[in-house]
């Protein structure tokens, strides 16, 4: 068969016995198949290792038949290969550990090329690691082998060995787990390593150490040596699995990245395409590669080097954490590393000489180390309401509702990542290639949302939401046309009498700005504890409590979710709870709350309509867990929400109260609702401007002789129809 099967098998750490699997997994196959196998030894560390426990010394290596030039002789193959008594051939790829590092990808990639056209089956042992050699192996396999044993530390480093080929964009479908070394009496079961490492175990290879030493002490395959044993037919049934499935015919028809070495950086500087030859969307980012990255220019270059020299002459990690958000500690660091940057200025041979060049270029500096580098001039104007950094250069602003590419870049990409980092940290959190994304937020609460690769090809993406420094008001929403004095007024009688409110709206439509407004018409007699998966809301009021939600650790541990705050807040005796955005099954809990004493309660939810956002929380109830009829969930959101607030981005970029919707109750199995405001919308301007006008409906709240007899007057006036 031309083209045969390549099986490379890979271990999460040394001594989990992947040699000797591999050394009968060969024999095994060539006997099961009938069919002629080559077994090849890519383990840098355990170089020479298959020789022994097969009892043959080789005779060249798989260096040497990648150095080969020219048409490759068929008779030559056996000058190359050693026949081993069980039919196996084997070839080693080097005969000494430290030969590794003459071994090029390509002589990998070729000598592939020329075996697969020999052999059936080629076996690949490979290391714990992933190396240059190791991707090439990967790139022309069909099927990968994941060795694993029943111990917690040992699942530890699978994890990561499984999560390395699956970032280089390794179909995962390729990634088959092999439990080894099982016993019944101790260990974890292979239900529990599926459920620790997400994936499917493929073959469960028994404990017998008696015939494995045995064996190995005989330079015998207990495949051969011991054909009766438990073990031995465990091999069998894993290949005639295999064979009924025909997993190995499917699996190589999968397309394989061609391109895996660049995304683990190991490229050499020859072989890499420039990054100015392709597209913008076709740049890989290579994290190894950044300390390397070339600036695009020499104001770039400069700025580059004296931040090196600054890291060096100061230690601004050690400085940052001393000053903290102390605005008097960050202005004395910030005119004492000026100092440094100047003189490191006047020691460099550079064509910026004009006084206007050295400030920007030292003002430049100091925020790439000390700010937020070229982004902290956009977040000081407060014309911008939005930044969006798609990599390094180019970022977009949103003005005016308008998005609009701005002139200003980041001189590379660590610079970018840096930013990123100085971010996350300041506010407890991380990213890095296990947790690749994080909402965080700036001292003034402003929203970051970062993702960085394997998530992000082109390189790490950061998009930050601004807040303004002054606090917004109801009227600052009447003067921009977001809604009118009567509706305003409303709204605010409705949350002094303490009715439950949801605002709903599209991303980015202002719902958390409209909440942090209707949350200072709260009295301030109350007690409000509001819950955040990344604090935002600035509520006027003293006695306001804040919880925020925290992310897992480095082992997956300590999460703390929002659903998990909802239910501590009942603990706190509030008056009010105000949940920044309900996403998943914390609905059900705030709805609860709605129900049982916690009146005035409030909370976001991302949806388009009215209608559409009884339907979303129906569907955030069921993510739950709780298994309750749709009916229940329905009856729940009839009695619990008084009010559906309706923001919206319309096509000029303007925010408006599109609708004030009252939920009345329950008609059969449909929650009933009147809108009692609305935005009539009448056309767009000569500039694309949106044109209408907030009208009432004429419909008359059902609530509104609760209200009254509560001394809350609303003229009723504001419902009719004008």
């Amino acid at each position: 068969m031309a083209n045969g099967f390549i099986i490379s098998i890979l271990g999460g750490k040394g001594g989990i016995g992947k040699s000797t699997f591999a050394v009968n997994y060969a024999v095994a196959t060539s006997i099961d198949n009938k069919s002629k196998v080559l077994l090849i030894d890519l383990d840098p560390k355990a170089c020479g290792d298959i020789g022994m426990l097969l009892g043959i010394k080789p005779k060249r290596t798989l260096l040497e038949l990648g150095s080969h030039e020219g048409k490759f002789d068929p008779n030559l193959l056996q000058n190359y290969v050693v026949v081993h008594s069980s039919g196996i051939h084997y070839l080693p790829s080097v005969l000494e550990p430290e030969q590794m590092g003459s071994l090029e990808p390509s002589q990998v990639t070729r000598a592939l090329n020329l075996l697969s056209g020999f052999y059936n089956y080629i076996i690949i042992d490979l290391g714990s690691d992933i190396d240059a050699p190791t991707v090439k192996a990967l790139e022309a396999s069909t099927l990968i082998f994941v060795l694993t044993l029943p111990e917690i530390l040992v699942l530890h480093h699978t994890r990561r060995i499984i999560e390395k080929i699956q970032n280089l964009l390794f179909p995962p479908e390729m990634i088959k787990l092999i439990v080894n070394r099982f016993s019944q009496s101790k260990g974890i079961t292979p239900q529990l390593i599926q459920n620790n490492l997400k994936k499917p175990v493929l073959a469960v290879i028994p404990d017998d150490e008696l015939t494995t030493v045995s064996c190995m002490t005989n330079a015998q395959p207990f495949i051969t040596a011991a054909p009766r044993t438990e073990i031995t037919k465990s091999y069998f049934f894993l290949i005639r699995n295999i064979q009924q499935q025909q997993l190995l015919e499917k699996l190589f028809q999968l397309k394989k990245p061609s391109d895996a070495l660049s995304r683990l950086g190991l490229n050499k500087p020859n072989q890499a395409a420039k990054a100015g030859d392709k597209a913008p969307s076709m740049i890989i980012f290579d994290r190894a590669q950044m300390k390397d990255e070339k600036p695009s220019d020499q104001w770039s270059a400069l700025k580059q080097r004296i931040h090196k020299q600054l890291i060096d002459t100061m230690d601004l990690k050690k400085v940052d954490t001393e000053t903290g958000n102390d605005p008097k500690k960050k202005a004395v660091l910030r005119e004492k590393t000026k100092t440094v940057v100047v003189e490191l200025l006047d020691k460099e041979e550079h064509p910026f000489r004009s006084r206007d060049e050295i400030q920007k270029l030292v003002k430049e500096i100091l925020d790439e180390a000390l700010e937020l580098g070229p982004i902290q001039e956009l977040l000081a104007d407060e014309s911008v309401n939005e930044i969006m950094v798609n990599r390094k250069d180019q970022i977009y602003i949103e003005r005016k509702g308008k998005l609009i590419l701005s002139n200003t870049n980041f001189s590379g990409t660590a610079q970018l990542l840096a930013v990123i980092e100085r971010i996350v940290t300041s506010v407890g959190r991380r990213i890095d290639e296990k947790q690749p994304y994080v909402d965080a937020r700036l001292p003034d609460g402003s929203r970051v949302h970062a993702i960085i690769p394997p998530l992000s090809v082109q390189g790490p993406m950061l998009t930050i939401r601004k807040f303004s420094k002054s606090r917004l008001t109801y009227k600052d929403l009447v003067k921009y046309g977001s809604m009118t004095e009567e509706m305003a007024d409303f709204l605010r009688s409705c949350i002094e009498a303490r009715l439950n409110m949801v605002i709903s709206g599209g991303t980015g439509s202002g719902k958390t700005t409209l909440l942090n407004i209707l949350g200072g018409f709260i009295p301030s007699s109350e007690r409000i504890i509001t819950v955040e998966d990344s604090a935002e809301l600035q509520l006027p009021q003293d006695h306001w409590g804040r919880l925020e939600t925290r992310p897992a650790n480095m082992e997956g541990k300590g999460e703390v979710s929002i659903r998990d705050l909802v239910r501590n807040t009942l603990r706190m005796r509030p008056d009010r709870i105000i949940i920044g955005e309900c996403r998943a099954g914390e609905a059900l809990d705030m709805l609860q709350a709605m129900n049982t004493g916690h009146d005035g309660s409030m909370t976001t939810v991302h949806s388009n309509t009215p209608r559409d956002a009884v339907a979303r929380l129906e569907t955030l109830c069921m993510m739950a867990g709780m298994d309750l009829p749709a009916k229940a969930i329905r009856e729940q959101i009839a009695s619990a929400v008084n009010l559906i607030v309706q923001q919206s981005r319309l096509a000029d970029g303007s925010r408006k109260v599109t609708s004030i919707t009252e939920v009345i109750g329950m008609q059969g199995d449909v929650v009933t609702m009147q809108e009692i405001f609305t935005f009539k919308r009448t056309g767009m301007d000569k500039d694309r401007k949106v044109l209408g006008k907030f009208v009432a409906t004429g419909f008359i709240p059902k609530f509104i002789d609760d209200l009254e007899q509560q001394g809350i007057k609303i003229p009723r006036g504001i419902f009719s129809v004008g």
